[in-house]
Order: C-alpha cells, then structure tokens, then sequence
C-alpha cells in the first residue's frame, strides 16, 4: 500500500462543525474523486456525507447506506453547483473484499461522481490511484475505533444505530493520496500537521 503525501489532523466540538467542514471541502470536490471514510459506529461519518452533499450540491436527504450498501445522489440543476458531479454514497460495512466491491459496479460512475465509501479502508484502493481517506476518531472509542485501523465489523461489535453525540468532541485525521492529491486542499492548511509528515 503507498503512503500518503499529506496528513492533517483538527479536532470538530460538535457535529455542526463536522457538517460544516465536510461542506466546505465538498465545494472543492471534483467528479473521479474517491473519499474513505473510517470510524466507529457513531463517530460521524454520515453527518460527514452529509456536508459532503450539500457542498456538492447533490439532493438532500442523505443517510447511511447500510441496507442497499450504495445510494446515489444527484446533482441538483438549481443548486449551489449546477451541472457539478453526483454523489455515489458507499457502506462497505458488509463487504470483506475488493473482489465484493467490484460485485456492485462502481467503476460505472467513478469517472462522472464523487465517490464516498464509508468501512472502505483495505477495500476500495484499486478503484483509483488517488484518494482522500478521513479518519474520524471519538475520544472514547472503543476496541473498534479508527484509531486501532480495524472496522467494528472485523472486531464482532454489534451493529448500533442512534449512536451519534452531537456534543462530543472528534478528531478528524485527513491524508491524500495519488496526484489528485498532491497538495494538501487550502481549506485543509491551517490545520495540524501530524508529526513526520
């Protein structure tokens, strides 16, 4: 597996401001770009996607895919970015291989969409030579958090809903990969670089 170019690391009090940054940087996004997301059940991910989609401009109304494993998005003709790329929403929760992530055709709208991949780490690398991989951290995660690098579902914790503490403080890890993210994104500079990087 390469390494990454870049790393990023700053910390969110409230899951407006996770909202927020997501949408400041989906402004930013561009139709071929893939996005990782890792974290335990409740630390983000979905009010991640969500400021993803609104700045993007995509149809609201976004939520986890855990059940249909891909939703799609469209772009919205009269919203802040008309004719800007879909969404392609991904919860690979389920999935144990990249041969399972092949099974549901992604490649068909890489090139047109964004795509965003919820438990996609170990999965989705080959789907493009660039990336950008968010790590979103509770400060109390248990076994399964980010921060061991292993999924709630490779450790046999049981799959939760309502777990979401909008007060609770994450720590949200950013590290590009491949050309398309050479350069660390302007809205990402002030931000803590991590130690060595």
């Amino acid at each position: 597996m390469s390494e990454a170019q870049w790393e990023r690391t700053l910390t969110v009090t409230t899951a407006e401001q996770t909202h927020a940054l997501a949408a400041a940087l989906g402004g930013v996004l561009e139709a071929g770009d893939l996005l990782v997301l890792t974290g335990e059940l409740g630390a983000g991910k979905t009010t991640f996607t969500q400021g993803l989609g609104e700045g993007l401009g995509v149809r609201a109304g976004i939520i986890s895919p855990t059940f249909v494993l891909v939703r799609i998005h469209p772009n919205l003709a009269d919203g802040p970015r008309p004719g800007g790329p879909d969404l392609v929403h991904v919860d690979a929760y389920r999935l144990d291989s990249a041969a399972e992530i092949d099974d549901i055709d992604l490649e068909n709208t890489m090139d047109t969409a964004v795509t965003v991949v919820e438990w996609g780490r170990d999965r989705v690398e080959h789907l493009s030579d660039s990336r950008l991989e968010v790590d979103l951290l509770r400060p109390l995660g248990g076994e399964g958090s980010a921060t061991t690098g292993e999924s709630s579902a490779t450790t046999g914790d049981v799959l939760g809903f309502d777990t979401d503490d909008d007060d609770e403080p994450r720590t949200i890890i950013f590290r590009g990969f491949g050309q398309r993210w050479a350069e660390v994104p302007q809205l990402l500079e002030n931000t803590t670089p991590v130690e060595g990087n």
